[in-house]
């Protein structure tokens, strides 16, 4: 049962708001001011708070301020509620990072689908996810969804692009965010001998472009696609004021965002110190898992050379390595496709050097 605190100081609007909640099956604690409310919130920590902005003491914004501040309550939803309708109050509430804003009176369905909304929104921000690029996109994937953030890729115009076009090159400067509609699509950089490595394979709903996005600099690799692509391109600016206007998602952001700088240090020593066999199962897994649901032993279509690209090896290594993992029972190789039929034994080869 998700647990609402309810600060406000008018004894008719708190007991009516906690008997609107409670009958919608949430556990309400109610309090009469705002120094009252920190003290609640940091003891008892709830999943939402209704705060009034005028009450003796401590105020809303004071509350908000205070509980912002503690990691412990930062990510709480914050949903102000007043008698008061300026704008400058709405902005100033907006501004310190409240989630939402309520003006009484108001409707007993617009305060319920306020709170579901909110709770919702909290429980996908601390959901865990994976510490890599998948991670990353899965997340964006699920915020998208929410009422506010669905605009980012909605009603945009979609630009098609042939097989092995150009979507951006190294050294391009970056304005926007962009969301793969359909298809799939690589990500490279390229040596002074014209040697591709590549960085990351990207497939439908996934977004590229973001790590340029994010440091206001030229992309650091190019993207091909790799078969038919669609893709729309969301404005930075529509991608910033995502970021700014609500502190829960630029938070995420940040943590997975740093995560991933670890991944690729990872990826790096791989590179560096693991067997050839070691680096082609290792790819095979992570092409897999791009392009099939996760654990699923469907076929998939990689270029032999692309392939040698993300493991850092000769193309003629990748071709005897996949001919060993067929006669090995690993993977099922049929015109070009392939099939993976072991993955433990694939991730124990990677671990240890054999299964």
């Amino acid at each position: 049962m998700k647990k609402i605190l309810i600060i406000e100081d008018n004894t008719e609007v708190r007991e009516n708001t906690c008997e609107i909640l409670e009958l919608a099956g949430y556990q309400v604690m109610t309090v009469v001011n705002g120094k009252e409310g920190v003290e609640v919130a940091q003891k008892d920590r709830p999943d939402l708070i209704i705060c009034d902005i005028m009450m003796p003491e401590l105020d809303g914004y004071g509350v908000l301020h205070i509980l912002s501040k503690n990691p412990d309550t930062s990510d709480v939803p914050f949903i102000f509620l007043t008698a008061k309708a300026e704008k400058a109050d709405f902005r100033k509430g907006m501004s310190l990072g409240a989630d939402d804003y309520l003006t009484k009176p108001f409707e007993e369905s617009e305060l319920l689908d306020a709170i579901d909304i909110r709770i919702k929104k909290s429980e996908i921000i601390k959901k865990d996810y994976t510490p890599d690029l998948s991670g990353l996109n899965q997340f964006i994937t699920e915020v998208k969804d929410l009422e506010e953030l669905r605009s980012l890729s909605a009603d945009r115009k979609v630009k098609k692009y042939k097989k092995k076009s150009i979507i951006y090159w190294e050294k391009d400067y970056n304005n926007y965010l962009i969301y793969i509609v359909s298809g799939k699509v690589k990500t490279y950089k390229t040596n002074h001998d014209g040697k591709q490595l590549i960085t990351g394979m990207y497939g439908e709903g996934d977004f590229i472009g973001y790590r340029a996005l994010l440091a206001g600099s030229e992309y650091t690799e190019s993207a091909m696609t790799i078969d038919d692509v669609e893709i729309c391109k969301i404005p930075k600016e529509d991608f910033f004021n995502l970021l700014y206007a609500n502190r829960q998602v630029a938070n995420k952001f940040i943590q997975i965002l740093s995560n991933n700088l670890a991944e690729r240090e990872e990826q790096l020593l791989h590179l560096a110190y693991n067997s050839v066999r070691q680096k082609v199962a290792e790819k095979l897994l992570e092409v897999n898992n791009q392009f099939n649901s996760t654990g699923a032993l469907n076929w998939f279509t990689i270029p032999r050379e692309d392939l040698a690209s993300m493991a850092g090896t000769a193309q003629e290594s990748v071709i005897r390595t996949l001919s060993d993992f067929k006669d090995e029972s690993l993977v099922e190789i049929e015109s070009g496709k392939i099939r993976i039929l072991n993955i433990n034994n694939l991730e124990r080869l990677i671990i240890q050097g054999h299964y």
